[in-house]
C-alpha cells in the first residue's frame, strides 16, 4: 500500500516552498493537482515522476486520482497553494480516506498561507486574534457566510478574506465591508495583496471607508484590522513627522500590547481594571472618530451606566469638556455646585484635592428648608438659589432634580448666575426632557447633557470627572485618583 502527502506549497514563489514539501516532490512517484500550480514545482520534479493536472473544480476526481495511484503502492504528493489544510486538499483527501474505508497512510504537509504571507508584506496586521472567513458560496450557504462576517465583525478579530469576488459573484464583497462599517471604526486599516508572491504581486493599504472592492479579483488576500491597528509610516517614523494627507503609508500594524504594560507599569490594581473596561468599551463604540473630549465624557457616562446608548444621547457642546478643564487647570473654576448630596458623593476627592476645588450640595444647609416652605418651591430649587448667592459662577452639575436645573436656568436669564459650565443630567418622567432643552439656548456657557428621560446622580458625578482628569484623556488612561 502507497502513501498520499497532501503538501502546501506557499503562495507562488520558490523561497516560501517548505524544505519538506520540496524533499516530498523530488521523491514522489506521482503528483496530483491543479495545472496552473505545478509552474511553481516543475524543477523540482523528478525524472519518470508522474503528473496529473486538472482543470477548476476537479477537486474530488484529483483526490480519487491519488487514491488510486497510491493503492498500487504508489507514493503520491497532492500539491495545494498556501496551505493544504486551509481551503485546500487536505479535508477531502482524509474525508475520502474515511469514505473509501482505504489503508492508505496520509501525511499532510504545511505551507504558508496565503493570508500569512500577504501579513508579511503588509507589516504585522495579524498581531493578534484572527479569524479568516471566505466568500465563494459554493459549498457554503451565503447566509452561514454573513453570521461568521458579522461575528468576526462584532468580536473585533483581524480578519483575512479569501475568494473576494469571481466574475460571477461580485456583490459579496460590498455586503461584507457594509457589516463591518456596521460595526468598526472607518479608520479601520485594511490591506490586500494581489498574487502575493508572485511576479504580479500588487500591495495596498487603506481604510474601511476608503476601501474599493473594485480593485480585487480572485487572486487577491484582503486583511481588516481590529480596532487597535493602526497605519504606520516608517518614513514619517524615522523623520518625526505625521503622515501628511496623500501620502502613501506602505504598513498595518496590530498591537500585542507589550508597550501598553509597560505604561501601566506602577497603576494600582483598581484603575488598572478601569483602564481595560475603557479600553474594551472604546473597541465596542460604533462611531471612534470622534473629539476627544466628546469621547473621554462618553466613555465614563458608558462605564457608569454600561449603556451604549450613551453614544446616541450624550450631548456636548464643541470643546466642552476641554474648556471646562482648562477653566479648572488654571483657577477660574474654584467650586463645583452639585443639585443632591450623592452627585458630591460620587465627585473623586483627590481629583478635587489635587486640583485645590470643593464640590457642594446645599440641601443640607438648615436655610434651604426654610426657603423652600416660605417660597413653596423645592428644596433642591432652594438649594440652587443659595448655591447661585455664594457661587454664581461655579459649575453646576445636575443629576436628580428637573426642578433644580430649571431654576438655575431662570436665575441665568435673570443676570443672577453666570455658570462657568453645565452638566445636565437629571433622570425622570416630570419636566426632565424639558430642563434638558431649557439649558440649550445659553450658547456661551459649555454644556454636558444627557439627552432624554435618562441620567442620575452616578452619571452627573462621572461627567464632572471626565472634566477634572482630562489630561488623561491622550493616553486613554482613567483612574488616577481611585
Amino acid at each position: 500500500m502507497g502513501k498520499i502527502i497532501v503538501a502546501g506549497i506557499g503562495p507562488g514563489s520558490k523561497e516560501d516552498i517548505t524544505p519538506a514539501v520540496l524533499d516530498a516532490v523530488r521523491t514522489a512517484d506521482a503528483i496530483v493537482g491543479y495545472k496552473y500550480y505545478f509552474q511553481f514545482i516543475q524543477e523540482y520534479v523528478q525524472d519518470g515522476c508522474e503528473c496529473i493536472d486538472t482543470g477548476m473544480k476537479k477537486e474530488r476526481e484529483r483526490a480519487e486520482q491519488a487514491f488510486e495511484l497510491a493503492e498500487q503502492g504508489k507514493t503520491v504528493v497532492v500539491i495545494s497553494s498556501g496551505d493544504a489544510g486551509i481551503y485546500g486538499m487536505t479535508p477531502l483527501v482524509y474525508e475520502m480516506k474515511r469514505e473509501r474505508g482505504s489503508d492508505v497512510e496520509i501525511e499532510s504537509l504545511p505551507g504558508i498561507s496565503a493570508f500569512q504571507k500577504a501579513a508579511s508584506l503588509l507589516g504585522a496586521p495579524i498581531g493578534h486574534d484572527l479569524c479568516i472567513i471566505s466568500l465563494s458560496d459554493l459549498m457554503t450557504p451565503w447566509e452561514v457566510i454573513e453570521r461568521r462576517i458579522k461575528a468576526a465583525a462584532v468580536g473585533d478579530f483581524v480578519t483575512a478574506v479569501y475568494n473576494p469576488k469571481s466574475n460571477g459573484r461580485y456583490w459579496q464583497l460590498y455586503r461584507l465591508v457594509e457589516l463591518f462599517l456596521q460595526q468598526r471604526s472607518p479608520e479601520t486599516p485594511v490591506g490586500y495583496v494581489r498574487q502575493a508572491g508572485r511576479d504580479e504581486q500588487e500591495i495596498k493599504v487603506t481604510t474601511l471607508a476608503e476601501f474599493d472592492p473594485e480593485e480585487v479579483d480572485m487572486f487577491t488576500v484582503i486583511l481588516i484590522g481590529n480596532s487597535q491597528s493602526y497605519i504606520f509610516s516608517p518614513s514619517s517614523a524615522l523623520s518625526g513627522t505625521s503622515p501628511q494627507a496623500g501620502e502613501e503609508v506602505s504598513l498595518i500594524i496590530t498591537p500585542r500590547g507589550y508597550y501598553r504594560e509597560r505604561g501601566n507599569e506602577g497603576v494600582k490594581p483598581g484603575q488598572q481594571i478601569m483602564i481595560e473596561s475603557f479600553r474594551t468599551i472604546e473597541s465596542e463604540l460604533r462611531n471612534r472618530d470622534i473629539p476627544l473630549d466628546h469621547k473621554w465624557a462618553l466613555l465614563h457616562a458608558i462605564h457608569t451606566t454600561a449603556d451604549f446608548e450613551m453614544e446616541r444621547i450624550l450631548y456636548t457642546d464643541n470643546h466642552a469638556v476641554e474648556t471646562l478643564y482648562n477653566k479648572v487647570s488654571n483657577g477660574e473654576i474654584k467650586t463645583i455646585v452639585t443639585d443632591v448630596t450623592m452627585v458630591t458623593s460620587g465627585i473623586r476627592k483627590g481629583a478635587l484635592a489635587r486640583l485645590g476645588m470643593e464640590a457642594k450640595c446645599y440641601l443640607s444647609d438648615p436655610r434651604v428648608a426654610e426657603m423652600a416652605t416660605a417660597q413653596g418651591i423645592t428644596r433642591t430649587q432652594a438649594g440652587i438659589r443659595l448655591a447661585v448667592e455664594e457661587h454664581p459662577d461655579a459649575l453646576f452639575a445636575f443629576g436628580n432634580a428637573p426642578t433644580a436645573l430649571m431654576e438655575l436656568c431662570d436665575l441665568i436669564r435673570k443676570g443672577m448666575a453666570h455658570p462657568a459650565g453645565i452638566i445636565a443630567a437629571p433622570v425622570g418622567f416630570v419636566h426632565v426632557r424639558e430642563s434638558k432643552h431649557m439649558v440649550k439656548p445659553f450658547k456661551d456657557i459649555p454644556k454636558i447633557i444627557v439627552e432624554g428621560r435618562k441620567g442620575g446622580s452616578n452619571l452627573a458625578a462621572t461627567l464632572c470627572n471626565a472634566i477634572l482628569t482630562f489630561d488623561d484623556a491622550a493616553q486613554l488612561k482613567p483612574g488616577r485618583d481611585l
